[in-house]
């Protein structure tokens, strides 16, 4: 059994006490909380931890979800060794020294060595690269726990070599239990305090931490050791308590990390799909994070013509004022501009017609033989372009009824279908007129073969 987590074990001084989110780790899977994808009863992970077979595994999730917890799990589950370093603070010459005592662990008493290195995202390229060759032959088992995107910052052959397990956000059910259990421990919670628990504060207490197990913990520590007992010795731990300890909620929204990409994705799918509530919550979520304005109305200015088009024109317009507007005022009235054009984004008829056209058009240029310009629409103005005939021929519509004549703008043969407009918004009636233009182009070649 390993001796990693042994401080954790020993009960705390009073002087120097550990967090009660440090205390309260699970030593076992029955104490475990959340992550049921992944450590649900049958699935692989759960399997492997309980016949003490751990591959090497990154852990990848928001803070406060279980890393932490589910390396203490295995620590005291597995006969193996285990060593843990954390990315911030350690250096290539403490992996050399795992690294090697792990081989002579391995050759005089045939021990494996988990290694459970804590933000791992820390170390960069070449600092991984270390870990490779001992991780490929076995020497010793990676357990790499990062709140980033592992794909874009860890190595890819640790990646390959390795199974990537993300961590969701905790849910509220699955947080409140935790908490009721740190109540009730005496030996690691605050059990020893008679605490009488507003449950609507421990709700609360859930609610605020966003998923977070680590935040609820502490502002539940906080709360109850800076409240003065009542004249029976009860500590009165109401919703007024809750919001004091917790403060404001910690926004999970790094400008280069996944709440970036997830929440402007949210952001432009609920646009897309017509749903200005959301639009409304996800935006909100990005301006209190501290968002560019402009790139959330750069952003609404590309959904307005990608998915609303033709439906209703306006929708860029809109989209482009309020992008001129924010350059002007910025943060906090540019919030107000930033609304108006994305509820008008999400409350518009869609049509990604124009775009899946320029998609089709695309890829017959990039796949596809290139088609000549017709000699009648090619430049005459160039000097000794009139010899080639170039540009002979040519009808200029304006000149004729309705500023409309029926031509050829492509070669003869050469009839693709690339915008379709929809029977939805403003496209009705370009739809109407696009089909008329079309019979008269039919009928006039019809004539013209008939003669």
């Amino acid at each position: 059994m390993t001796d990693l987590f042994d401080e954790e074990k020993k009960k705390s001084s009073e002087k120097s006490p550990q967090p009660l989110a440090v205390r309260m780790r699970p030593k076992g899977l029955d104490e475990f909380v959340g992550q049921q994808h992944v450590l649900g009863p049958g699935k692989l992970l759960r399997r492997a931890i309980e016949s003490d077979r751990v591959i090497s595994l990154i852990l990848y999730g928001p803070p406060g979800t279980g890393k932490n917890a589910l390396a203490q799990v295995i620590a005291f589950r597995t006969e193996a060794h285990f060593e843990r370093l954390n990315a911030a603070t350690a250096g290539v010459t403490d992996l050399r020294k795992i690294i090697d005592e792990a081989k002579q662990r391995q050759l005089l008493v045939q021990k494996k060595t988990i290694l459970f290195l804590d933000e791992i995202h820390r170390f960069n390229k070449a600092q991984q690269d270390v870990l490779l060759p001992d991780v490929e032959e076995g020497v010793i088992t990676l357990i790499g726990a990062t709140t980033h995107n592992p794909y874009f910052t860890v190595n890819s052959a640790l990646i390959s070599r390795s199974l990537v397990v993300q961590f969701e956000p905790l849910t509220v059910e699955e947080i409140k239990p935790i908490l009721q259990r740190a109540l009730s421990d005496k030996e690691r919670g605050l059990g020893k305090y008679r605490i009488k628990m507003d449950e609507n504060a421990l709700k609360f207490l859930a609610e605020a931490s966003n998923g977070d197990a680590r935040i609820a913990l502490n502002a539940l520590e906080v709360g109850v050791l800076t409240t003065s007992p009542d004249k029976e010795g009860n500590v009165c731990f109401t919703v007024e308590v809750a919001a004091e300890s917790i403060q404001k909620r910690a926004v999970v929204y790094d400008a280069d990390e996944d709440g970036h990409y997830d929440t402007i994705s949210a952001f432009i799918k609920s646009m897309r799909g017509s749903d200005p509530d959301a639009v409304l919550y996800w935006l909100a979520k990005m301006i209190e994070a501290g968002e560019d304005p402009r790139f959330i109305a750069r952003r609404i200015a590309i959904c307005a013509a990608e998915d609303v088009g033709n439906a209703d024109p306006q929708a860029l317009v809109v989209a482009n004022a309020a992008f001129q507007v924010v350059e002007l005022v910025g943060y906090p009235e540019a919030r107000i501009p930033l609304a108006q054009a994305a509820v008008y984004v999400a409350s518009a008829p869609k049509s990604n017609a124009a775009y899946m056209g320029i998609e089709k058009a695309l890829s017959d240029i990039r796949n596809k033989p290139i088609q000549p310009v017709p000699r009648h629409l090619r430049d005459s103005n160039l000097d000794g372009k009139g010899k080639f005939n170039d540009g002979v021929g040519y009808k200029y519509a304006h000149e004729f009824p309705g500023h409309y004549v029926e031509q050829d703008y492509l070669p003869e043969g050469f009839n693709p279908e690339y915008y379709k407009p929809t029977d939805l918004g403003e496209e009705v009636r370009i739809k109407a007129r696009l089909e008329m233009l079309k019979r008269r182009k039919w009928k006039a070649k019809k004539g013209k073969s008939e003669n």
